[in-house]
């Protein structure tokens, strides 16, 4: 049984070194040869790298592997990161019961059936941002005019955050999630981020609107810190995974004509090719961290406590014990067993509005850009392997 003893295979992030939809080789290889491997971390530490599919789901269902970032041996996966989790905690860094508590009080803001509600909401979004985006013109950066500000709009309209804001909170989105951000870079981000929404907060406290923080602030039982903490994890996710997602997935289709012409003749397979597409892309390439509490085996592997793990969920997803032939994007593909939205109680909690902006996104995008196409050679298109959040920084095309 391998042992904290077994010398670290490669660093954690490895360098990307094939197709850019792809994981790293390394990642790829660790999962075929040694599925539970020791790598080594940006500041000399140590970590557990899992990377099948089976193990993940068992490491992300077990309590006994531990979400507290500020436990002993927690693995960050840059300096900005370990920077990032001080200060106000997340639900995404609590473990339960605490976790559940602040879950319970988000859960039915994101419940099937209140996200259905906004389809019409945000279809008219989509709309808007396209006549905008073609009117006149025959090209854009489908980033910046379309896949960015959708979900922006959205998660502005739900949280009850003023979108003439959204430069202000892009900004601080993307030094947060900068890989090569500094610890001071971080902190002045993210307490520049804090005194807007504590600001915000206080203002729902006086004059409630009916949004999430207002209903928040309305309980009477969370302080204007804890709200302003959620407030910041709802409004950086709300916008940036679905950003990011919407943009490379638009790019993978272009990339796989096939698969987009199918989809152009079947536009009822939109809901299953975004299930594929999360599989398939899987943004979070960092992969989701752990500690472990006591000694657990995983997959033959003895993990002490005190270990810190990484689930590298984009190595999961193309496991081919799970989703045969993996590395072929198929948007006829059963794919509803994938790790996108991480698995177990801390699986992402705003994943129906995700997936109902992803459909309407893609959908819309289908139906009114028939002739859609890159602007630039797929070669000059550059991706964001700098970002906690996987992703291109712009997608010129024309139509």
């Amino acid at each position: 049984m391998a042992t904290a003893e077994q010398t670290p295979r490669f660093t954690h992030p490895a360098a990307r070194d094939t197709c850019p939809f792809a994981p790293p080789t390394a990642y790829e290889q660790a999962r075929r040869e040694e599925p539970v491997s020791r790598v080594s971390l940006w500041d000399g530490s140590t970590s557990w790298l899992v990377t099948r599919h089976e193990d993940i789901k068992a490491v992300l269902s077990d309590a006994r592997f531990s979400s507290d970032s500020t436990r002993p041996g927690f693995p960050f996966v840059s300096e900005g990161a370990r920077q990032l989790n001080t200060g106000q905690p997340t639900i995404i860094r609590m473990d339960d019961p605490e976790h559940a508590r602040f879950r319970r009080m988000l859960t039915g803001e994101f419940m099937i059936k209140k996200v259905e509600a906004l389809r019409p909401e945000v279809q008219r979004i989509a709309d808007d941002l396209l006549d905008k985006m073609t009117d006149g013109r025959t090209g854009a950066d489908l980033v910046h005019d379309f896949a960015l500000p959708l979900p922006s709009l959205v998660i502005c309209l739900l949280l009850g955050v003023p979108y003439q804001d959204h430069d202000f909170f892009q900004e601080c989105s993307r030094v947060l999630l900068r890989r090569a951000s500094t610890a001071a870079e971080v902190a002045h981000a993210q307490g520049k981020l804090a005194d807007y929404l504590f600001q915000l907060t206080e203002t729902k406290r006086a004059q409630p609107d009916g949004s999430i923080l207002s209903r928040l602030a309305e309980r009477g039982d969370l302080s204007t810190e804890q709200i302003s903490g959620m407030g910041r994890l709802l409004l950086i996710a709300g916008h940036e995974t679905t950003a990011n997602m919407t943009a490379l997935s638009v790019l993978a289709l272009l990339r796989n004509p096939d698969q987009l012409a199918h989809l152009r003749e079947h536009p009822e397979s939109v809901p299953g090719a975004v299930e594929e597409l999360l599989r398939y892309l899987s943004i979070v390439h960092s992969g989701l961290t752990r500690v472990a509490t006591e000694d657990v085996d995983v997959a033959g592997v003895r993990i002490r406590a005190g270990e810190g793990v990484i689930c590298m969920v984009s190595a999961a997803n193309r496991d081919e014990r799970e989703f045969p032939e993996a590395d072929e994007l198929d948007v006829t593909r059963d794919a509803r067993r994938h790790l996108g939205f991480g698995f177990g109680v801390h699986q992402c909690l705003g994943q129906p509005l995700a997936r109902l902006e992803l459909q309407i996104a893609l959908g819309t995008i289908l139906r009114r850009l028939p002739e859609l196409r890159l602007a630039v050679p797929f070669e000059d298109i550059s991706f964001r392997g700098e970002m906690l959040v996987y992703g291109v920084h712009a997608l010129p095309v024309t139509w």
